[in-house]
């Protein structure tokens, strides 16, 4: 979120250095420059708003909600600090804190902007929560814009995507992938109304654009060295109960980070987290796959050990809904 500039004072001077760490990926620099501030003011909402952003794209959410909602304590009207603990809670999985901390942000929120990004994040709370009605009627409740902040029109499009308004949410995402967005985001969803129209074509080529540009983005600050990812995905086929991890007994199984051109253009999500499979060899026998893309799994992760929580509950999904 841009800033206005500050007196530099020691305080505004490490807030302002944090936040220039943050958006240039060195969370690490940013996590020293908001103890500083901590250790000038431990009052300020800003450097607990601050810790606790550093802390939850570091996949530690729950330090992250408290820091959050002591900026909250320290400034009853913090926007911001609202939001972002909604987001975080919405990680964890905690609904109903989530809709509760939205709730509070779209009562403080002073702009179209800010009550947009407040009912938004509501709305993705109701569908991870699967009350679709609820959050197909807050929907309506969205500004029009125009907004100050251009993402919010494709915000606005996946909101209408999610909840049915396939004709709505095509005239938002087609606009904002039109205006050069390089959010590998929008032309994800481009592909998807794009597919939903039946112009399959068109939705291979936004899928595949949308695949190049996850490719060129940052991974998450706690992403893991492939191979140790590798050990992950091994440890949780050997979790597997009920037989399930034998089916994979002598399987080819490879991690990369996102599908493959290749099977994007056939027709495979490129957000897909697993592709199994069996590929008929030239003397009849069958050689079993099983392709892990790590950027994607990591995509439903909040941390590297929820990422391997994540892998076993998708190879216990995926291998009977392939081989049975």
């Amino acid at each position: 979120m841009a800033r206005e500039p500050r007196d530099l004072d020691p305080l505004n001077a490490h807030l302002d250095r944090a936040w220039d760490l943050v958006s240039e990926g060195d969370f690490d620099g940013a996590l020293d420059a908001a103890q500083k501030s901590l250790e000038i003011d431990e009052a300020s909402p800003e450097a607990h708003n601050l810790m606790g952003y550093v802390l939850a794209a570091a996949g530690h959410l729950e330090p992250a909600i408290a820091h959050y909602r002591e900026a909250i304590e320290l400034d009853a009207s913090f926007f911001e600090a609202m939001l972002n603990a909604a987001e975080a809670y919405l990680q964890l999985d905690q609904i109903q804190e989530a809709l509760a901390m939205a709730s509070d942000a779209t009562d403080v929120a002073h702009t179209h902007d800010e009550r947009a990004d407040a009912l938004l994040l509501q709305i993705d709370a109701l569908l991870a929560a699967g009350r679709r009605e609820e959050a197909e009627e807050l929907v309506r409740d969205l500004p029009e814009g125009p907004f100050e902040n251009p993402s919010l029109d494709f915000l606005v499009g996946r909101a209408l995507y999610e909840t049915g308004d396939i004709e709505g949410a095509s005239i938002r995402i087609e606009q904002a992938a039109g205006s050069g967005s390089m959010d590998p985001d929008v032309h994800y969803y481009l592909g998807l109304v794009r597919e939903n129209r039946g112009d399959l074509r068109g939705a291979v080529a936004a899928f595949l654009q949308a695949r190049d540009l996850e490719l060129e983005t940052g991974r998450p600050p706690w992403s893991e060295p492939i191979p140790r990812f590798e050990r992950r995905v091994l440890a949780a086929i050997r979790s597997l109960e009920g037989g399930l991890g034998d089916k994979l007994d002598g399987a080819l199984v490879l991690v990369d980070e996102v599908p493959g051109a290749e099977v994007v253009s056939e027709g495979i999500d490129p957000r897909a987290p697993l592709l199994l499979d069996d590929l008929p060899l030239a003397d009849g026998s069958q050689l079993r796959r099983c392709f892990v893309y790590q950027r994607n799994v990591e995509r439903l992760s909040t941390g590297p050990e929820h990422a391997q929580e994540v892998l076993t509950r998708l190879f216990a999904e995926e291998i009977p809904r392939a081989f049975e």
